[in-house]
């Protein structure tokens, strides 16, 4: 019996590779501690991206959606929602809130692109976009990126809050180098195979899990109705 626990202690904190297609990771309860470490495919600084990912969870807090930093740089980039109306995005230190409609307890996609030319910000909630705004313009992540997924870090890779801890479970992580077009959101949202990203792949994914995280299979489908505009109920995997 110890030689099964061990391994498990070693698999959970030792960097895994693998296609988590139709996958979640679940976070069961609010900590300080459980987080994912993703590793970014960066070989040079990016000055454009776009980052996907599903969600679902029942809090009415606020709570770290994607956080990442670099040396110096707590929040190189944040996605942030703050129930139930705003969704705060960070870059570079500097932050603007987005109002959105109403948190629904269901799964949500949530797609964030910026690009350094303009500093155009654009965020997409199951297919909508809401008004844009500019937030800051210039190159943002090098090859020292550090990705956490469950935790908002308050230095580099690490500081974390229980208050400002993720619970629910989070799936279909994407991230590019590049903005996505209307067409590749809408694709995106519908989980197509063809939408993966350069920076973070679900279906080839570099993890790390710490503390109490696990995965599992994903359940259920979306369910919202079209006043959140959704236009697919299930994803295809």
């Amino acid at each position: 019996m110890g030689r099964y626990v061990l391994w498990f202690v070693f698999f959970a904190g030792s960097l895994a590779q693998e296609d988590l297609g139709g996958k979640v990771f679940l976070f069961p309860k609010a900590t300080d501690t459980a987080h994912v470490i993703l590793k970014p495919m960066i070989k040079k600084p990016i000055e454009s991206f776009t980052v996907c990912l599903d969600s679902y969870t029942e809090l009415t807090r606020e709570h770290s959606l994607f956080s990442l930093s670099v040396p110096g740089k707590d929040n190189a980039l944040l996605i942030y929602p703050i129930p139930p109306k705003t969704c705060r995005f960070m870059l570079n230190q500097e932050f603007v809130d987005l109002r959105v409609h109403p948190e629904v307890f269901d799964w949500k996609h949530t797609c964030v692109n910026w690009e350094s030319a303009t500093g155009v910000i654009q965020l997409w909630i199951n297919g909508k976009l809401y008004p844009r705004t500019v937030l800051k313009k210039g190159p943002l992540i090098d090859t020292q990126a550090r990705i956490i997924l469950g935790q908002e870090q308050d230095s580099y890779g690490g500081g974390f809050d229980i208050s400002q801890s993720f619970m629910g479970e989070i799936s279909n992580v994407h991230m590019w180098d590049y903005v996505l077009t209307q067409e590749e959101i809408q694709k995106a949202l519908a989980g197509k195979k063809d939408m993966n990203g350069n920076i973070i792949n679900w279906r080839s994914l570099q993890y790390e899990i710490k503390g109490d995280v696990s995965v599992h299979p994903k359940l259920q489908c979306r369910s919202l109705d079209n006043n959140y505009n959704l236009q697919s109920s299930c994803y295809e995997n």
